[in-house]
């Protein structure tokens, strides 16, 4: 008879091996999956997880780990402040979209001037944008004690009608011949979100995903501010009774997850993807999520679980088109891994006995 038992304290071991093992069991698991498929699961496992590093054409494709990881990062980052704290911000896909359309708009209301103030004022203009949508649930968490989590998801709707309305109607490129999507913001210099260094894929966006991590790191471990958060996610009373106001640092969490989210956006429809379209937002607010919690909520672990999720991304499309492999096997692929991630976790915090339990 298999039980579990409470450990006295959470296995330091275990914190780190869930991560490890929740990736080897996605890789078992997902190799059934690809074989239930009709395909080579070994070879699959193969192309998603090596090819876009040691392949023959791995120089393309190495690049794009950078560009694709960047914007999981940057709102894993900022996500993780809200869940170590016990703050649960699901939405941080429509800060996302609603970010890159604030940004976009405050270029396209300059356009066609030149001037290096426009980027930048683009960047301010997608940070607060999502800033703003995150303060929704967070004002409506604080004042009515609404639950965020619902409130945040159902945001994310309201967001993507939003992104609609907006590439069919006020965002419009003028000269796009009536077709839905804005002028392409990568091909304007102002507003170009353009490489670092020719071939490296290394964009602005990449360097504020960087930045993030240090960020973060340092105010979780050498700022009273960190030890509010992880107070307040570990025990909401004694964090009141050590004068944390709660309804401020929902108010900062919050908002440090929509800035963040914002400016993903924002430097996604500057560069990689150029445009204001009905299609933007790909999930990468969703994905984010699993993100924060491979990475165990830590700033390094975050920027290592990115590269991971980026090298699925990458070597799903690689499965796409060279094996045949549907899209939705893919994400089937990531949403095991957070399963399996959350699953495993219960490890950390029990141990599985094996035998009848003492009698109460």
């Amino acid at each position: 008879m298999l039980r579990l038992e409470k450990r006295p304290q959470p296995s330091r071991a275990w914190t780190f091996a869930t991560p490890l093992l929740a990736v080897a069991l996605t890789m078992v698991f997902g190799g059934i999956l690809f074989a239930a498929l009709g395909k080579n699961p070994i070879g699959v496992i193969r192309t998603i997880f090596l090819d876009p590093l040691f392949s023959e054409f791995s120089w393309f494709y190495r690049p794009q780990l950078l560009i694709k990881g960047a914007p999981l990062v940057l709102i894993a980052i900022g996500l993780s402040f809200g869940f170590r704290a016990g703050i649960w911000n699901i939405g941080a896909e429509g800060q996302y979209i609603v970010g890159a359309i604030c940004g976009a708009a405050a270029g396209l209301a300059l356009y066609p001037a030149e001037t290096r103030l426009i980027f930048p004022l683009m960047v301010l203009a997608g940070a607060l944008g999502g800033w703003a949508w995150a303060m929704i649930p967070g004002v409506l968490r604080v004042k009515f004690g609404t639950n965020e989590i619902l409130v945040s998801l159902m945001l994310v709707y309201v967001a993507e009608q939003l992104l609609a309305s907006m590439a069919l109607g006020l965002l419009r490129n003028p000269d796009g011949l009536g077709f839905p999507g804005s002028r392409n913001l990568a091909q304007w210099s102002s507003s170009a979100n353009n490489e670092l260094i020719a071939g490296s894929g290394m964009h602005w966006g990449v360097v504020a995903a960087f930045i993030a991590v240090i960020f973060a790191y340092v105010a979780l471990s050498r700022h009273i501010f960190g030890f509010q958060v992880k107070l307040s996610g570990q025990s909401p009373r004694a964090a009141t009774f050590a004068g944390i106001n709660p309804g401020r640092l929902i108010l900062i969490c919050m908002g440090l997850s929509g800035a963040l989210a914002g400016l993903a956006g924002l430097f996604e429809v500057t560069g990689p993807s150029g445009q204001i379209s009905i299609d933007f937002n790909v999930g990468y607010g969703f994905t984010a999520i699993i993100v924060a919690f491979l990475g165990r909520l830590h700033p390094i672990g975050i920027l290592l679980a990115g590269g991971l999720m980026a090298l699925t991304y990458i070597g799903g499309e690689i499965a796409q088109s060279n094996l045949g492999l549907p899209a939705a096997a893919i994400q089937m692929l990531q949403g095991m891994l957070l399963f399996f991630l959350l699953a495993v976790d219960v490890l950390t915090n029990y141990r599985i006995r094996i035998g009848q339990g003492a009698a109460a």
